[in-house]
């Protein structure tokens, strides 16, 4: 498979192999426009208007691809969520969320579809700070004093409006994969971090009338990460085996480290940079106090 999306490396040990071919899924021929299957060494999920995939333990992702449907159009739910579940079976927590690295610290904005997670992140590349990830954010938990996000690839996914609004200088616009699809693929020329870096904050984005930022007390801090964590998308179902305990432990550990709020963006794509300063002011505090 052809994917741009990914930064070439030097020569090493594959961590996945992406392998083409048939998949066994009887699922996948019922008229259902989605199915998925989760069992303890194999997850299945499949579009019927795009392809089925296969993730065996967390070493290998087979592709089945839909009559007529291409490289460009696959990449978007194998980037995705099948990624995302792959990254889960390594015991990594994984987001539906954005990251941007700010020096040594970074910030992490959730939310629910809609709230300006990417052009959050894009506003905040425009002034100067680096993409760690957009959509899917991995978390190394296993120093606990110390949660690490992993960088992804070097790319944002952007509405119109908001692409019009930021206009990030350094991006190349891929061109639209399907008329569906609204968000256009930024590829980043700069402004990427290429290395992991400290969680220090997450937000938690809903729209207001201004820019304003609310801690949220432990007791709301871990039922949002819980409802962003990536696997809750699917349902109690995806949590096989230890899975479940594994992820509440991991999701409570985040909560317990790092802190959590709830982020107010102004209405209006003219005003997002009040919500980044707000964000740098947040982030300058918290050093200190550290």
């Amino acid at each position: 498979m052809a994917l741009p999306e990914l930064e070439p490396t030097a020569p090493a040990t594959p961590d996945i192999e992406i392998a083409v071919g048939p998949i066994d899924f009887p699922e996948a021929a019922l008229p259902n426009a989605t199915a998925f299957r989760f069992e303890q060494s194999h997850q299945y999920l499949s579009w019927q208007a795009i392809g089925t995939f296969r993730i065996s333990g967390a070493g290998r992702i087979d592709v089945d691809a839909a009559p007529g449907i291409g490289d460009p159009l696959l990449a978007f739910p194998l980037l995705g969520p099948v990624l995302a579940l792959a990254l889960h079976q390594r015991r990594l927590l994984i987001l539906h969320a954005s990251a941007v690295a700010v020096g040594d610290q970074s910030v992490i904005f959730m939310g629910d579809k809609g709230a300006g997670k990417s052009t959050t992140a894009g506003a905040m590349i425009r002034a100067g700070r680096l993409l760690l990830t957009d959509d899917v954010v991995a978390l190394d938990l296993s120093n606990p004093s110390r949660p690490m996000i992993l960088p992804g690839f070097p790319q944002l996914k952007l509405a119109a409006d908001a692409a019009d609004a930021i206009r990030i200088g350094q991006a190349e616009v891929r061109p639209q994969v399907h008329p569906q699809i609204e968000k256009a693929q930024h590829r980043l020329r700069d402004g990427f971090a290429g290395k992991a870096v400290k969680a220090s904050r997450i937000y938690v984005l809903e729209r207001g009338e201004r820019a304003a930022i609310t801690p949220l007390p432990g007791a709301g801090a871990l039922p949002a990460i819980i409802k962003f964590s990536y696997v809750t998308r699917f349902g109690r179902q995806a949590l096989v085996g230890d899975f479940a305990s594994t992820h509440l432990s991991q999701c409570a550990q985040l909560a317990a480290r790092i802190g959590v709020c709830r982020l107010e963006v102004p209405a209006g794509l003219e005003r997002i940079d009040e919500a980044v300063d707000l964000i740098e002011r947040d982030l300058a505090v918290g050093a200190q106090t550290r």
